[in-house]
């Protein structure tokens, strides 16, 4: 039975090599898969989903106003499909969540959606919190902190290098840009003077 899947995390946990390495070994048992990225990250060049230790394939993007249930029924009719894999979940909107709900219980094709879970204020995405709410299951994907503890929030640095606290949600950016922290040294980064004094 097809289902919708949310794997999620903080940033540099991993998503985007383990998204590659369940598409390789489907393909590697000559099933056909469908990948899906964010068009508005291209850090990588536009229409590739690209993994830190250097695996990479292309990909269709889409952006807001993609409608994913014509999507993914269009690449049904080319062939059959075992697997629609989506990078960067957290872009997607409310509506395009029940798009690929819709193609998993209608279309009868597994939906895996791997994305970040929070923003760098500690805030669900749009994207995140419709998967949170109507996907099948949900795993983690787990990084840690500085201080070896697993990483659940990320903290954003501007040009001069100081910790952000305001700002638009979706900065496109890697690790000049993002650190995985545990709450506890989030919080100290952000100015949380309860954090600091706990010790």
């Amino acid at each position: 039975m097809a289902k919708l899947y949310f794997h999620y995390s903080t940033m540099n946990a991993g998503k985007s090599t383990l998204l590659l390495q369940a598409s390789h070994n489907y393909r590697e048992r000559g099933m056909a898969t469908y990948l899906l990225t964010a068009r508005l990250d291209d850090r990588a060049g536009a229409g590739r989903i690209a993994s830190r230790i250097g695996i990479v394939a292309q990909a269709d993007t889409y952006g807001a106003g993609t409608d994913l249930f014509a999507a993914i029924a269009s690449r049904l009719a080319a062939g059959p499909v075992a697997c629609v894999f989506l990078d960067e979940a957290q872009f997607l909107t409310r509506r395009q969540v029940w798009q690929l709900a819709r193609a998993v219980d209608d279309l009868g094709v597994p939906v895996m959606c791997y994305g970040l879970r929070v923003d760098f204020r500690g805030e669900l995405f749009p994207g995140s919190s419709a998967l949170l709410a109507l996907a099948d299951e949900m795993r983690e994907v787990r990084t840690i902190c500085h201080c070896g503890r697993k990483a659940t929030m990320v903290i954003r640095r501007g040009a001069d290098g100081r910790v952000l606290r305001d700002g638009a949600q979706v900065q496109i950016g890697g690790d000049e840009t993002y650190v995985s922290l545990c709450r506890r040294h989030w919080r100290e980064e952000i100015g949380d003077r309860a954090a600091s004094a706990a010790g």
